[in-house]
């Protein structure tokens, strides 16, 4: 069966401020966040990977390098999984957001998926082009391993678009810290999660940092 490994970057320094980080900004990988995506590639090198799906932006690409390296596969970049445009809010904290933009917050936290951050992307926006990935996949891959690397939002509203939860709900009912990593098998019942925000492949160090 397909099995998808669905991988978020990463620290930044945006998720080290708990800041909104979005597809408007593109920052490095930390120091930190480059150590992550080393653990997951020692971890997970030896798994028969058929294929490497990965978000446009650094962040994403950096995370995907070293199991890129480890494994010989080339990423396959895709607009659909890019990270969440969170408009006039990319590079605020949560508190300069609800000072500044205090109506369309409201409006957001209550459901993302429909009311979008101010000038941004509704959670129904990013369900449609992160699935539209997944379906290609499923297309040409019908067995085997495929990694996703890709972003905290889209990840969470991702599964929850393939097991039926609320996609306005993402934000309460899924975690993915950084580095962490999902696992969906496709069965003859539809989607099955076999995992939830893994980091057992991450040093303990990397486990207690600061930021999600």
């Amino acid at each position: 069966m397909l099995t998808l490994h669905l991988l978020r970057h990463g620290q930044t320094s945006f998720s080290k401020a708990n800041a909104f980080c979005g597809a408007a900004l593109n920052p490095d990988l930390t120091g930190d966040g480059r150590q992550m995506a080393e653990d997951f590639a020692r971890a997970y090198a030896s798994k028969p990977w058929q294929a490497i799906f990965t978000s446009p932006l650094k962040r994403t690409l950096e995370t995907a390098h070293p199991i890129c390296s480890a494994t010989g596969l080339s990423p396959q970049v895709r607009d659909g999984l890019k990270e969440i445009g969170y408009g006039q809010w990319e590079g605020k904290t949560v508190e300069e957001v609800q000072a500044e933009f205090h109506d369309d917050y409201l409006r957001w936290t209550a459901d993302p998926a429909w009311y979008p951050p101010t000038d941004g992307e509704p959670a129904v926006a990013i369900a449609h082009r992160s699935l539209q990935v997944v379906e290609e996949i499923q297309q040409v891959y019908d067995e085997g391993n495929v990694l996703i690397v890709s972003h905290k939002a889209t990840i969470r509203i991702l599964l929850c678009s393939l097991l039926g939860i609320d996609v306005g709900r993402f934000r309460y009912r899924l975690a993915c810290p950084v580095g962490s990593v999902s696992v969906v098998e496709f069965g003859e019942h539809g989607p099955l999660l076999r995992a939830m925000a893994d980091r057992d492949h991450l040093d303990e160090r990397l486990k207690t940092l600061p930021g999600t």
